[in-house]
């Protein structure tokens, strides 16, 4: 099934939550909705019941999904809506894939957190997808999560969660200094979590002092691979959230950094630089545990 979305006529329909919600219950076919350029303001969600859904852009730039919701906005119910439900985009569908599209978080710096997409599906994949924000863009909530060729903004704890989640050549900006890159709360049974391969830091002008992460939770895994680091990130590399007792349980890890945020003999020493043959395990069929997002 083809669903065409469009604010210039000539479509199915003009909003893209409108799109999904017309996909009929039990339907279990993969859908792809084909959104044509324009500014879509509307806060989207995609149920767990949904089927295989692929959001399909015409070009990150110009086919933009945005709401400004954030943790103090008051919900429907009358209460805050807190962290999870401030999102822009939420997926909770067993499988999800975007394309050549922008989600943004509008909120603005300083308003708390503010989700662009919540990602609680067991196998997502954005490719080509710009997500923009301030505090917490990206919620990697679950599952098995592959971002390639993506850009993700930023200022304090911008991707942060629990899931398996490979950031494949993509490009994060810092977007305010002292901030945190990631948060991680990878389970303690988890052999991977926030893996970054091949993927370029920038920050923006005199940005500095940016850690690459603080552990949201006691076993966090992120890992940075052959990644090029500018000026903005601190030497010391890492934080550990005011708690000394979790430097003995997370795991912080890099290989083959360069750039000058690549301080190698500056980084805590709790944190480890991997030696050849152990970065030659973060493979993405290592990392999936033999899943692989080709073809989603």
């Amino acid at each position: 099934m083809v669903i065409i979305v469009s604010k210039q006529g000539e479509s199915d329909f003009s909003k893209i939550q409108a799109a999904i919600d017309s996909i009929p219950m039990g339907y279990e076919p993969p859908v792809t909705i084909r959104i044509k350029p324009g500014i879509y303001e509307e806060k989207i969600s995609i149920p767990s019941e949904a089927p295989p859904i692929l959001l399909l852009g015409e070009d990150p730039h110009s086919t933009i999904l945005t709401w400004s919701d954030n943790a103090h906005t008051i919900g429907t119910d009358g209460q805050p809506l807190g962290t999870f439900r401030s999102s822009t985009l939420t997926i909770l569908a067993e499988n999800f894939t975007a394309e050549n599209l922008t989600v943004r978080n509008a909120s603005g710096p300083g308003t708390g957190q503010a989700v662009a997409a919540h990602v609680d599906a067991s196998y997502a994949v954005f490719r080509r997808v710009r997500l923009l924000g301030d505090q917490d863009t990206l919620y990697t909530g679950q599952g098995k999560q592959y971002y390639n060729e993506c850009y993700i903004e930023g200022d304090v704890d911008y991707i942060f969660g629990a899931a398996t989640a490979l950031f494949d050549r993509c490009h994060l900006h810092n977007k305010r200094s002292r901030g945190y890159i990631t948060a991680a709360s990878t389970p303690e049974e988890a052999p991977f979590g926030l893996v970054f391969l091949d993927c370029e830091i920038t920050g923006g002008d005199e940005v500095g002092d940016v850690y690459l992460g603080r552990p949201w939770r006691p076993f966090a895994h992120v890992a940075f691979i052959r990644t090029r680091m500018d000026g903005s990130i601190t030497p010391e590399g890492w934080h550990n959230w005011g708690q000394p007792d979790r430097e003995a349980t997370s795991r912080y890890e890099e290989y083959a950094s360069s750039g000058e945020g690549a301080f190698i003999n500056s980084r805590v020493g709790w944190s480890r630089q991997l030696l050849k043959e152990e970065a030659a395990d973060f493979r993405i069929i290592s990392i999936f545990d033999g899943w692989h997002p080709e073809g989603y």
